[in-house]
């Protein structure tokens, strides 16, 4: 049973009960790695609002340093993003199982990367920042993207706004009165129950993370990415696994 939940959370078969799993899961990740890397690099790598917003700031006010700062963390997040569509494209184009799967290892891979040689990386400056922050704001992008791509948009795990501004609407139609209209008429306002409920767990899950990234990193240090990236692993290991299999039957 374990095994084809893992398989169905990343597989190729989709159903919208391993979308909200996987979403839910993986917004609890971001949020881990969010909080924690702002302990580590006193910045937030998944705030691509505040970062536009910076570089406005950073240009007005003559810091041209500080707005050059926040176009590389917005490149790299861009990046990120750019590289999960870049393997979804190149896993379907050979019909892989792991068309999912193969960001979320590469992930994996990369938080193990941050958590062993992270501190160092810190130290040595990549586009217009340190290389830690490009590899969070990679992360953050990377991950973002691999959610977007298989909820088809419904489902993001980074962009707490849009999810906090969803709630608010969905309160809004909640209470709204419906006076004079019924419920056949294209004017009656009906809120999407499990859409709300959906949102509101996102937004726990994330909270949760940041809570659990937090802690890690501020009493355990970056080896608190080991955990976050076992998990990572535990969900993309069984399309993976899948293909090796199928490739092996060919030979």
């Amino acid at each position: 049973m374990p095994i084809l939940y893992l398989r169905r959370l990343t597989g190729l078969q989709r159903s919208l009960r391993a979308d909200i799993h996987l979403g839910l899961t993986l917004s609890f990740v971001a949020g881990a790695i969010n909080a924690g890397g702002f302990i580590v690099v006193n910045q937030y790598t998944s705030h691509m609002t505040g970062t536009v917003s910076s570089m406005a700031d950073g240009l007005i006010l003559g810091d041209f340093r500080f707005a050059l700062a926040a176009l590389g963390t917005l490149l790299c997040f861009i990046l990120g993003a750019t590289c999960t569509e870049l393997l979804v494209n190149w896993a379907r184009g050979r019909r892989l199982q792991s068309e999912y799967a193969i960001p979320l290892m590469l992930e994996a891979v990369l938080l193990l990367i941050f958590g062993f040689v992270g501190r160092q990386l810190h130290e040595h400056m990549g586009l217009f920042v340190s290389i830690t922050v490009m590899l969070l704001c990679f992360l953050m992008g990377l991950q973002n993207a691999i959610i977007t791509r298989i909820s088809n948009a419904v489902i993001r795990t980074t962009h707490v706004t849009g999810i906090v501004t969803d709630i608010g609407m969905e309160f809004g139609k909640m209470l709204f009165w419906n006076r004079g209209v019924g419920k056949g008429d294209e004017a009656y306002v009906r809120a999407n129950r499990g859409k709300l409920v959906l949102l509101i767990n996102l937004l726990i899950m994330f909270f949760l993370g940041g809570v659990v990234g937090a802690f890690g990193f501020e009493f355990i240090g970056y080896t608190t990415t080991i955990f976050l990236s076992v998990l990572l692993f535990l969900l993309a290991i069984m399309p993976v696994i899948d293909d090796f299999r199928l490739r092996w039957k060919r030979k």
